[in-house]
Order: C-alpha cells, then structure tokens, then sequence
C-alpha cells in the first residue's frame, strides 16, 4: 500500500494558500443541548470572519442547510452531508500536496475521541466524502487520528502530544516509534516534536492545538501560565521546557513566543473550560483568533498581530463554542490551493 510520502506529498503548513476553509454545523444535541441556539451563533461568526480572507463551505445535514445560509451569510457556502458532531478538524480529511502543487487527502480512522462520544460513524466517514465530493485522491491511513492533535511547519517539523497519541483509547497496539513511522508517511514529515501533557479537563486528551503551534518555519506560540498554583501550570511548564530543548527537521533551535493564557472558567458540568488563543485560524491574508471576555484577550491580540504582521487579525468571541468542548482551529479546516500546472 503506498502512502503519501512514496508518492511525494506532504502537508503543507496553515499559512499556505488556500483554495478554501471547510466547516461542520453543529448538531448533536446531546452535547450543546439549551447551547445548541448560542453554539450556531457563535460558528457563523467565525465562518463569516474566515470569509472575509477565504471561501467558506459549511458540512451540514440537509435539514440544516437553509439555516447555515440565513445565519452564516450569503459569502458562506453550504453542502449537504450527514453528521453526529461539528469538529471538523479532527474529522475531516487532512489535505495535502506535492511540489507540483497536486492536492490530495489523508482520511484517518476517527473513533469519537477514544469512544467519549457515540455515535459517530457519520463523522468517521465525512473525510471520505468531503474527498469524493471534491474528486480528490484519498490516502486511507491505518492510524486513529484527529487533526487537532498536530501542527506541521510544512518543513518537515510536526508539534504533537504525547498524551492523546500514546493514549490506550485510540491506538493501544501501537506505541511511539510506530506512531511515528505512521505520521512520517502520511504527512511527510522528518522531525517530531513530542510534548507531554495538554489542558486540564481537555476532553481531546491533551490536543496540541491548544498548546503551541507554528507561526512560521522556526518559530512556535506556545500556551503559557506564570501562576504556579493553576493547574496548567506544571505541564504547561514541561511544554516549554520540551521545547526549548527541540530542534527542528532543519536543525533550528525554536523560537518561542509565549502567551499567557486566560483566566479560567468552569463549564457547566463544573469541569475546567479548555480555553486557549493558541486555537486559532490562519486564512489568506489573515488570522482569525478567540477572545473570551477576559483581560488577556489585548495582549493576545497583541501578540498575535506581532507574530502574523502581514496578515489582519480578526478577534471572535467564543465561549459559546468553547463550552462545547473545543475552539476555531478545532471547528476549521484548511483546502490548500493546487497550482494551475497541477489542475491542468
């Protein structure tokens, strides 16, 4: 079975060109329940944001499909798709592309986050669809995978965790080296950067996109809290140490931009809010990133603006999506552009 890398392709990093940003509409009631309302509120904000920079296309039910035009705007697209839930990061296809500038997809097998949430078998065969849909080559990858559990540099150098990828729930026969042969050939990469430990009470078990990420070749943001008494606090330390003491596919030691994360807040269920500006989207031209009523969100933006200077940087409230369980890069997904020799 030949994998991604025999045949050339790689991922590209998020700051890439863009064809579009692809969406899911939020549908599982067992999950949002009286949010449900607020929770749709909140995705199209973000939709019409990304939509500033990008084409938008939202995955919906088809009995959704009038409401995502009525709320998202008329600059959003919608296409008729069955789904359990709206994390379309993690259940997506993972595009890729290779120096011809050809694009195809990684279709990873999804099992609810380590069976948390059931049923799921629409989602785990959305990137299937998104990819017939799409009349794209599809890499179906032996590995249980969310795509919020990476970031790459689209240089040969991927952030992920160890605590959601060595995780029993999701591949317990498989162990770090053979976690990493699997992520080398299906995304072309070289070097992998492994952290420890992700948020308190992340129901991702411990997704990297909410603890450092790429701003370009050389350069990381990483979540950061200067209270030892939080409870971040020891793995978020760890993080940093981890990667201080990390080198690239290059060789390059990481610069790292550190941002102090929000206060925290409680859910509903009393459980830890998993808020972070590192879950964020880099679009054409800009980025759109959270806010969470909270008296960081200046120097975040702040900073945000500083790592990304050619890019606008739009600041979205999402608390409502938050409670859900996760934040704008968990809800978004990237659709590199091909280059005209490769659509030829």
């Amino acid at each position: 079975m030949r994998t991604p890398a025999d045949d050339g392709f790689f991922m590209p990093a998020e700051w890439g060109p863009h064809k579009r940003c692809w969406m899911a509409w939020p549908c599982r009631e067992a999950l949002w329940g009286d949010e449900l309302d607020a929770a749709r509120d909140a995705y199209a904000r973000v939709a019409a944001a990304i939509a500033e920079f990008e084409p938008v296309t939202v995955v919906a039910r088809p009995e959704d499909v009038a409401e995502v035009s009525l709320r998202c705007g008329a600059g959003v697209a919608s296409l008729p798709m069955s789904l359990d839930d709206s994390w379309l990061r993690d259940t997506g296809p993972t595009f890729i592309a290779n120096a011809a500038g050809a694009v195809a997809g990684v279709d990873w097998r999804f099992n609810g986050w380590g069976e948390k949430y059931q049923p799921y078998a629409h989602d785990a065969a959305i990137a299937r669809g998104l990819l017939e849909h799409l009349a794209l080559d599809r890499y179906e990858a032996p590995l249980v995978l969310e795509g919020g559990s990476f970031h790459v540099d689209g240089e040969g150098t991927l952030l992920t965790t160890e605590q959601c990828l060595l995780n029993p729930n999701r591949n317990p026969a498989l162990g770090r080296a053979e976690i990493g042969d699997l992520l080398r050939a299906y995304l072309g990469v070289e070097a992998i950067v492994w952290l420890g430990r992700g948020l308190k009470d992340d129901e991702t078990d411990g997704h990297v996109d909410n603890l450092a990420c790429f701003a370009r070749p050389g350069t990381v943001l990483a979540l950061t809290t200067d209270d030892p008494q939080d409870g971040n606090y020891e793995a978020l330390q760890d993080n940093l140490a981890r990667l201080r003491a990390a080198r690239d596919a290059k060789g390059r030691a990481f610069e790292i931009v550190e941002i102090e994360q929000p206060a925290p807040a409680a859910g509903a269920d009393g459980r830890r809010l998993a808020k972070s500006y590192i879950n964020f989207y880099v679009a054409n031209g800009g980025v759109v990133m959270p806010s969470f009523e909270d008296s960081q969100d200046g120097a975040a933006f702040d900073a945000m603006s500083r790592c990304f200077p050619d890019r606008t940087v739009r600041q979205v409230g999402v608390l409502d999506i938050v409670r859900g369980g996760g934040g704008i890069h968990c809800i978004t997904q990237q659709e590199p552009a091909a280059s005209a020799e490769a659509t030829e």
